[in-house]
């Protein structure tokens, strides 16, 4: 599954779709001049849940801060529990 990525001047997402099901899963995030990036929603279709597809998510947008010199807040729950679970990804937390 390919993570597609898409930015504006304020805000981004990540996102997974497919030609049969449309889009699969989604990380949006907003952005502030400080550098940070806050979490503000993750979600995966129903019937693709408990598949890993939200922690890819969240894998990819830690991925990207780090390659772009980011902070993030996981304001979502489910980024947030990501966060408390992976110790790798403190390094990134805001």
């Amino acid at each position: 599954m390919e993570i597609k990525h898409k930015e504006t001047d304020s805000r981004g997402i990540f996102y997974i779709e497919n030609e049969e099901q449309g889009l699969i899963g989604e990380l949006t995030y907003q952005k502030a001049k400080n550098n940070i990036i806050t979490i503000d929603h993750t979600e995966v279709k129903r019937e693709m849940e408990n598949r890993g597809i939200g922690s890819k998510l969240v894998k990819k947008s830690v991925e990207y801060a780090r390659e772009n010199n980011l902070k993030i807040d996981p304001l979502c729950p489910f980024a947030e529990v990501q966060f408390d679970m992976n110790k790798s990804y403190q390094d990134v937390r805001a």
